[in-house]
């Protein structure tokens, strides 16, 4: 895979960003395959959580300036009437690549360590928890380059910070350091230094991956609707879901496997899509 290194182990998918000489910049081919390989891990039942990581110093330096350098709508002319079209249509893909992680069945945990810029930054919003290094930092580095993020940034960002902080952000383009992302509430937890953050970062994965996925899909689905509706209309969802979704044998399991102080035998989600 360009970019990226998947590996599979005790229902934990780990996915790791592989560019160091390139501080991980995001790649042409990345927008593809990051995706892809997602809705595979997902629609195929491989793993019950995903955590990205990455190699090197640093996280993530952003789009790779090669695609900023050629235009992030590489080999339109803007010359023809069809331009705006075309470049909302490629703006609208590259979107899709992090919307792939919100709309993931499974939780995705991102751990950070050095600079996380750009559309590192809108990948780490997108995901379910974010963790990172007593190094790391977040910067919105678009306003640098004379554009406005457009990737992701603004609209899951505010659901992790406060509005005048993510302007603030926004318009100058300053870096977030890990304490003032933990202060916040960016980040669930900052470790010292990324051999911890991973240990930690597991732990927490494979806590997860022993929960009843079901239950854990259903939280996931609850809290993302829960934060884009009202109280009400959440409230009817959630009690749909479990009307619908509700597994007795799971409920009796999880009870025993707690009682009897063990990992709870459950059911992996079903396949979806082309597994079918």
């Amino acid at each position: 895979m360009s970019g990226f290194m998947l590996n599979i182990e005790n229902k934990i998918a780990h996915i790791v960003l592989n560019r160091p000489d390139k501080r991980n910049a995001l790649a042409a081919d990345f927008w593809a395959e990051l995706p892809k390989a997602v809705r595979d891990i997902d629609e195929g039942a491989k793993a019950r959580v995903i955590v990205i990581s990455s190699t090197g110093p640093i996280f993530c330096a952003g789009i790779d300036i090669a695609m900023l350098a050629g235009g992030v709508a590489g080999g339109l002319d803007k010359n023809q009437p069809t331009y705006g079209a075309a470049f909302l249509d490629k703006v609208k893909y590259l979107q899709d690549t992090f919307t792939a992680l919100e709309q993931c069945r499974i939780p995705i945990l991102v751990a950070v360590q050095g600079g996380c810029y750009g559309a590192g930054v809108d990948m780490a919003t997108a995901a379910d928890m974010r963790y990172c290094t007593q190094d790391a930092f977040f910067t919105i580095t678009e306003i640098d380059v004379g554009m406005t993020a457009d990737v992701g940034t603004f609209p899951r960002i505010l659901n992790h910070l406060p509005e005048g902080i993510a302007r603030e952000l926004a318009y100058t383009g300053r870096k977030m350091h890990a304490d003032e992302a933990k202060s916040h509430g960016l980040v669930n937890a900052v470790y010292n230094d990324k051999d911890e953050m991973l240990a930690g970062v597991m732990e927490i994965a494979a806590t997860i991956a022993n929960k009843s996925p079901l239950a854990v899909m259903g939280c996931k689905k609850a809290i993302t609707y829960g934060r884009d509706h009202n109280t009400e209309d959440a409230l009817d969802q959630i009690a749909t879901w479990n009307a619908s979704f509700l597994n007795p044998s799971e409920m009796m399991e999880a009870m025993q496997a707690r009682t009897q102080k063990r990992a709870g035998n459950f059911k992996d989600l079903p396949k979806t899509g082309k597994y079918l």
